[in-house]
Protein backbone atom coordinates (compact mmCIF):
# COMPACT_ATOMS: atom_id res chain seq x y z
CA UNK A 1 0.00 0.00 0.00
CA UNK A 2 1.18 3.44 -0.92
CA UNK A 3 0.22 6.90 0.65
CA UNK A 4 -1.18 7.35 -3.20
CA UNK A 5 -3.47 4.37 -1.94
CA UNK A 6 -4.31 5.64 2.00
CA UNK A 7 -5.42 8.74 -0.15
CA UNK A 8 -8.19 7.13 -2.43
CA UNK A 9 -9.67 5.30 0.25
CA UNK A 10 -10.06 7.94 2.73
CA UNK A 11 -11.23 10.28 -0.30
CA UNK A 12 -13.56 7.05 -1.18
CA UNK A 13 -14.85 6.72 2.73
CA UNK A 14 -14.70 11.40 3.68
CA UNK A 15 -15.97 12.91 -0.16
CA UNK A 16 -13.56 15.33 0.52
CA UNK A 17 -11.64 16.76 -2.60
CA UNK A 18 -8.22 14.28 -2.82
CA UNK A 19 -6.59 17.62 -2.97
CA UNK A 20 -7.58 18.37 0.81
CA UNK A 21 -7.41 15.01 1.63
CA UNK A 22 -3.38 14.33 0.53
CA UNK A 23 -2.73 17.42 2.27
CA UNK A 24 -3.88 16.17 5.91
CA UNK A 25 -1.96 12.75 5.07
CA UNK A 26 0.92 14.67 4.40
CA UNK A 27 0.64 16.83 7.11
CA UNK A 28 -0.19 13.60 9.39
CA UNK A 29 3.27 12.48 7.93
CA UNK A 30 4.97 15.14 8.63
CA UNK A 31 3.81 15.92 12.18
CA UNK A 32 4.66 12.02 13.03
CA UNK A 33 8.16 12.37 11.20
CA UNK A 34 9.23 15.93 13.05
CA UNK A 35 8.34 14.58 16.47
CA UNK A 36 10.17 11.05 15.53
CA UNK A 37 13.13 13.81 14.26
CA UNK A 38 13.19 14.94 17.92
CA UNK A 39 13.41 12.35 19.92
CA UNK A 40 9.71 11.86 20.80
CA UNK A 41 7.34 8.63 20.97
CA UNK A 42 4.56 8.05 18.28
CA UNK A 43 1.51 6.37 19.71
CA UNK A 44 -1.22 5.24 17.73
CA UNK A 45 -3.67 3.52 19.82
CA UNK A 46 -4.69 0.59 18.19
CA UNK A 47 -2.36 0.80 16.21
CA UNK A 48 1.07 0.50 17.40
CA UNK A 49 4.36 2.68 18.48
CA UNK A 50 7.11 4.36 16.38
CA UNK A 51 10.22 5.23 18.75
CA UNK A 52 13.34 6.24 18.08
CA UNK A 53 16.20 4.79 20.09
CA UNK A 54 19.69 5.56 20.12
CA UNK A 55 22.82 2.80 19.86
CA UNK A 56 26.29 3.22 20.71
CA UNK A 57 29.29 2.93 18.85
CA UNK A 58 30.27 -0.73 18.10
CA UNK A 59 33.11 -3.10 16.67
CA UNK A 60 32.23 -4.69 13.18
CA UNK A 61 33.50 -6.50 10.86
CA UNK A 62 33.39 -5.99 6.41
CA UNK A 63 31.66 -9.36 5.77
CA UNK A 64 33.69 -9.04 2.21
CA UNK A 65 37.38 -7.95 3.58
CA UNK A 66 37.22 -9.48 6.97
CA UNK A 67 38.32 -5.83 8.09
CA UNK A 68 37.54 -4.88 11.74
CA UNK A 69 35.70 -1.58 11.21
CA UNK A 70 33.85 0.94 13.67
CA UNK A 71 30.02 1.57 13.27
CA UNK A 72 29.34 4.73 14.24
CA UNK A 73 26.51 5.70 16.82
CA UNK A 74 23.26 6.11 15.37
CA UNK A 75 19.58 6.78 15.52
CA UNK A 76 17.40 3.95 14.69
CA UNK A 77 13.36 4.22 14.48
CA UNK A 78 11.73 1.25 16.04
CA UNK A 79 7.92 0.30 15.43
CA UNK A 80 6.08 -2.12 18.01
CA UNK A 81 2.67 -3.23 16.85
CA UNK A 82 -0.07 -2.99 19.12
CA UNK A 83 -1.83 -5.99 20.92
CA UNK A 84 -4.98 -5.38 18.89
CA UNK A 85 -2.52 -5.47 15.57
CA UNK A 86 -1.19 -8.06 16.75
CA UNK A 87 -4.53 -10.28 17.42
CA UNK A 88 -6.10 -8.79 13.91
CA UNK A 89 -3.05 -9.77 11.75
CA UNK A 90 -3.24 -13.11 13.29
CA UNK A 91 -6.63 -14.10 13.25
CA UNK A 92 -6.84 -13.49 9.19
CA UNK A 93 -3.99 -16.68 9.06
CA UNK A 94 -6.05 -19.23 10.10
Amino acid sequence: MTKADLVEIAFEKVGCSKKDVSGVVDRVFETIKTNLEKGGKVKVSGFGNFVVRSKKARRGRNPQTGEEITIEKRRVMTFKPSQLLKDFVNSGSK
